[in-house]
């Protein structure tokens, strides 16, 4: 997602989300998109209602980060059912939701602030990459 103002939409980074497909891809479908922001050939707007569809494969989510507890719950559960899940949100380890389900999975924080779309400064927050694998092969 891209940021805009009164937004909550943060466009992947390009240039990481190409060493991140070559360390888990490649990604097969991207759950929180716009057609213009797409990360995957195969991909779920607004729209489409990515909560409310399946997750099969290898799965890429940057979230809209005003909901960010019901897709990291929803990550998870598509792991449950053999899915690979990889998120890219916001390291907010004081939050409920970073407690009941980002605990759960691979945490890997982002050193510095990530920039987002085109963006010439970064976030004015930290990162994180949660990795949520299929049951038995963590």
């Amino acid at each position: 997602m891209y940021h805009r103002k009164q937004s909550d939409e943060w466009s992947t980074p390009r240039d990481r989300f190409a060493e991140w497909n070559r360390e888990f891809g490649p990604f097969t479908l991207d759950v929180a998109a716009t057609a213009d922001n797409a990360v995957c050939d195969h991909f779920y707007t607004l729209q489409d209602n990515g909560l409310a569809r399946e997750w099969t494969g290898t799965v890429w989510c940057n979230p809209p980060y005003s909901t960010v507890a019901r897709w990291v719950e929803k990550a998870y559960w598509s792991a449950r059912n053999g899915a690979t899940v990889i998120m890219l949100v916001p390291a907010r380890t004081d939050t409920r939701w970073w407690h009941a389900w980002a605990v759960r999975s691979e945490i890997r924080f982002i050193a510095g602030r990530l920039k987002f779309g085109d963006a010439t400064t970064g976030a004015p927050f930290p990162s994180a990459l949660l990795v949520f694998r299929p049951e038995g092969t963590e």
